[in-house]
């Protein structure tokens, strides 16, 4: 053993201890509250002997305050990216693509009418049609239609104006398909 006398340890109060735990607390929250580091940085600030004493938990306050600047720097840059890549998906999806497949449906449909076989006059004609045709030529039908539209044209009141040159027309193709 040595000859010299242990050094006896101070005995500390209640409140010196607390004190003590108070501020290791500190060191540990201060990293992650950004309201008791800005506190905790004020104090140490407006007083040099406790910032003397405690210039570890100065230096994380420090730390923790240009920590939350560059995440919200960060928060920011993500923000403004993702409204970007929305702002374009949003007019991508609901303006240009459908103005896209307009123009696409459009010049598609004109596509396909040119695709079309041509459709000749005579070629392709509905039957009846051609029957029809065929039928009004005939003298026999000519005269049954000039005698029908005179059984009516005597049995019937007088049809206005308009209606008279029509029927005088039709009358004059009937007289002119039978000679």
């Amino acid at each position: 053993m040595s000859l010299e006398k242990p050094h006896s340890r101070a005995k500390r109060t209640g409140i010196e201890y607390e004190e003590e735990r108070a501020w290791v607390s500190f060191y540990k929250r201060v990293g992650n509250d950004l309201a008791l580091a800005t506190e905790v940085l004020s104090q140490l600030e407006s007083d040099p002997e406790i910032k003397r004493s405690h210039l570890a938990l100065y230096l994380c306050c420090k730390e923790s305050l240009r920590t939350h600047k560059v995440r919200l720097a960060r928060n920011k840059r993500i923000g403004q990216f993702v409204r970007w890549i929305a702002g374009g998906m949003f007019t991508r999806l609901f303006v240009q693509w459908p103005q896209a497949l307009h123009r696409g449906l459009r010049q598609g449909g004109d596509v396909a009418v040119e695709c079309l076989p041509d459709i000749d006059k005579h070629v392709g004609k509905e039957p009846a049609m051609e029957k029809a045709e065929h039928l009004t030529q005939e003298t026999r039908y000519a005269t049954a239609q000039a005698d029908f539209r005179q059984q009516r044209s005597t049995s019937a009141p007088e049809p206005p104006d308009s209606t008279v040159e029509a029927k005088a027309s039709t009358q004059s193709e009937a007289v002119r398909r039978t000679a």
